[in-house]
């Protein structure tokens, strides 16, 4: 049998490091995990390398960013069509937004997760977007297919972009978390006597974790309890986007100290102690495309309250807890209402469970087979 070869350009690893790493990695990992007879897998680099290579993470001088920026165009329209010649795909799947702008003999598959560049300009560096937006623009080609998230995003994306090019939405898997689980960090962050709200994830400003933290505030005010809430995750990804030290002030101002704890960044082992020990996982961004947190404190069996935005709706499926996006004082009642409601908890986590059977590794390859050979 003659089988389609297929192209997966892993070379963003190298820089990605939250929402697109996962999703890159759990595509490798089913491609090979879940091998279909008609489909021959190519991967432009290994993922555990790639995702290894610090060349261009963490701080970084404007030369090493204009640095980054030269090698990842240099690499989407030299190297990658090169790799194309060389191995003749079928198809090509660029699973970061930005296809080559040069004419290729293959069919693409372009994953374009969210709409976040045209929805929220005022959340990026003017000349990064329009440059940006332009590459993503010039790489769809006649023969590209776009794969987003969610329906949400499909729409969002139409809006923008248009419907010359067809969008099918794949559900994607969550974090493969299955190296162990550090118990000990939950003593170190002063955590393992207390109850705690979680919240996993970068500072942007659409995360709304200001509104978080005020309704925190009220919500020991109004139960005159001892939960702590636990905030882990980095800085927003730019100084437009960056609410981390908004956070920091808003803490201090409402003297919440040893109340709210933020760990920074933190490994997959302590990610999963915190998910298993967390009492709820809070969830109230205002924007999302996808909204994966929700699937894994789902998947670790605590319940979520999440913002009735469209995609965080359309993953917790009607398992989570929902609160009007941006009203603080609806947040309060819902973090009270769980707090002094175990049945209504419990329901939730056996729900949750069940919502997560939808979101599989291989029902996640699957997606991308059936687009692949057109089923």
């Amino acid at each position: 049998m003659l089988r389609m070869k297929v192209l997966l350009d892993l070379q963003y690893l190298n820089v990605a490091t939250t929402g697109i790493k996962t999703y890159m990695m759990e595509l490798a990992h089913a491609a090979i995990a879940y091998p279909h007879p008609e489909i021959e897998w190519i991967f432009s680099h290994d993922p555990k390398s790639q995702s290894a290579d610090q060349t261009f993470k963490g701080p970084q001088s404007k030369i090493q960013r204009l640095n980054y920026h030269l090698d990842y165009f240099r690499w989407k329209e030299f190297q990658l069509p090169d790799m194309v010649k060389k191995y003749q795909p079928d198809v090509l799947i660029c699973p970061d937004f930005v296809s080559p702008v040069a004419s290729l003999s293959c069919r693409r598959l372009t994953v374009i997760h969210d709409a976040f560049f045209w929805q929220m300009p005022q959340n990026y560096p003017k000349w990064w977007r329009t440059y940006f937006l332009n590459l993503i623009k010039k790489g769809l080609k006649e023969n590209t297919t776009l794969i987003t998230t969610t329906e949400y995003s499909k729409t969002a994306l139409e809006k923008h972009l248009g419907k010359k090019h067809p969008i099918s939405v794949i559900y994607q898997a969550p974090k493969t978390m299955d190296n162990g689980l550090d118990a000990s960090f939950l003593d170190e962050i002063g955590v393992v006597s207390h109850p705690y709200f979680l919240h996993i994830g970068t500072f942007d400003k659409r995360k709304n974790i200001p509104l978080l933290v005020h309704a925190f505030h009220q919500f020991l005010h109004k139960t005159k309890t001892d939960y702590k809430l636990v905030l882990a995750g980095g800085a927003g990804q730019s100084v437009q986007m960056n609410d981390y030290p908004v956070v920091e002030k808003l803490i201090e101002e409402l003297g919440l100290q040893g109340k709210v704890v933020q760990t920074g960044y933190v490994t997959d082992n302590r990610v999963k102690a915190l998910y298993k020990n967390a009492f709820a996982y809070v969830f109230p961004s205002e924007n999302e495309g996808f909204g994966i947190p929700i699937i894994e404190a789902m998947g670790m069996g605590i319940p979520v309250i999440h913002s009735d935005q469209s995609a965080l709706m359309e993953v917790a499926g009607g398992a989570g807890l929902a609160f009007q996006t941006g009203n603080q004082q609806d947040l309060i009642e819902k973090m009270i209402i769980l707090s002094s409601d175990n049945s209504q908890k419990n329901t939730m986590i056996l729900e949750g469970l069940e919502q997560t059977k939808k979101f599989t590794a291989q029902k996640f390859i699957e997606g991308f087979q059936n687009v692949i050979l057109k089923k």
